[in-house]
């Protein structure tokens, strides 16, 4: 088996209407584009999600399926999905379908035209299809985000991004740690890009966060990242001969 390219990698819970339309979307975005893989990271769904997508295995050869032993949550779910990935390059989506797989030849064309030092590009939801009290949520949090962090990054809790997956493993895990990869990545002295992308309304399923938990959460982990930050050392390292 060949070495893919790239490692699409999509946390699911309880999304058993979603999985087989996005595997579809998935490949229809990048077969013949790149050699990839799919690696879905079923987190415990108490639904027919882990049996959808074992039957999709036998028609999608690039599809892996993992399956978390308890529920863990989302950044368990993407971190555990980028150990087992074979790509160097990483991609993630949002099992439930709101982010649009034709935007990631999309990030890779974005790639191509960037230095090195950039190891992230960030999707950014310039047209949100939420609900109102959601996208004014959203707004206020980027908002707080960004003047805590400095992180220059207009939308964090976008699902769809792109980068190095020896990146990503280096960084610190925490729970939640997914909503805060630009300020993590510019921590350890990475470059990141915000990209714009497609975002769609839910057509199925329920959330499986609101505004109020969001908020709560979030008010630890702004304060532990800003710590992260300010503790933070990168220094240059020259072998010498």
């Amino acid at each position: 088996m060949s070495t893919p390219q790239l490692s699409v990698v999509v946390p699911v819970f309880n999304e058993q209407d979603n999985v087989a339309p996005l595997v579809g979307e998935i490949v229809s975005a990048l077969r013949g584009k790149a050699d990839f893989e799919i690696v879905y990271v079923d987190d415990h769904s108490r639904d027919a999600t882990l049996a959808t997508l074992q039957r999709l295995r036998a028609d999608v050869p690039e599809l892996r399926v993992l399956r978390h032993g308890v529920q863990s949550g989302q950044s368990t779910a993407i971190r555990n999905g980028v150990k087992a990935a074979r790509g160097a390059w990483i991609a993630t989506l949002d099992g439930d379908g709101q982010n649009d797989p034709a935007d990631i030849p999309k990030l890779l064309d974005e790639r191509a035209r960037t230095d090195g030092n950039v190891k992230l590009f960030a999707g950014w939801r310039v047209h949100r299809q939420d609900s109102g009290s959601k996208r004014w949520a959203s707004k206020l949090a980027n908002a707080i985000r960004a003047r805590m962090l400095r992180d220059d990054t207009p939308d964090t809790g976008c699902g769809i991004k792109l980068f190095e997956r020896a990146a990503f493993l280096d960084l610190p895990y925490f729970d939640h740690m997914h909503r805060y990869l630009p300020a993590l990545m510019q921590r350890a002295g990475w470059t990141t890009v915000s990209v714009p992308v497609h975002h769609r309304a839910r057509s199925t399923g329920v959330s499986k966060y609101n505004n109020l938990n969001r908020a709560l959460v979030g008010i630890a982990d702004l304060r532990g990242v800003g710590w992260l930050i300010r503790r933070a050392r990168v220094t240059a390292v020259e072998e010498l001969p």
